[in-house]
């Protein structure tokens, strides 16, 4: 990361620039855990790094679920 990358970024800034979300849309992917956040006061951020990092795992395929497949519990 440059110096000039911000560490955090808004949750509307994440959404739009990593997944092509409205405001609305990357709120509620923040909601269910879609999206890392943590909360400084009465704002919410996105750690840039947590979000890359996300993202590295899935492209290597080592991303967790949230919920089990109905054929992994068969």
């Amino acid at each position: 990361m440059s110096k000039d990358t911000p560490l955090t970024i808004t949750v509307p800034e994440a959404g739009k620039r990593y997944f092509g979300l409205c405001r609305n849309a990357a709120y509620d992917a923040a909601a269910r855990g879609e999206i890392p956040t943590i909360k400084i006061g009465r704002l919410l951020r996105v750690p840039v790094r947590a979000l890359e990092k996300m993202l590295d795992d899935a492209a290597r395929g080592r991303a967790t679920r949230a919920r089990p497949d109905k054929a992994a519990a068969a």
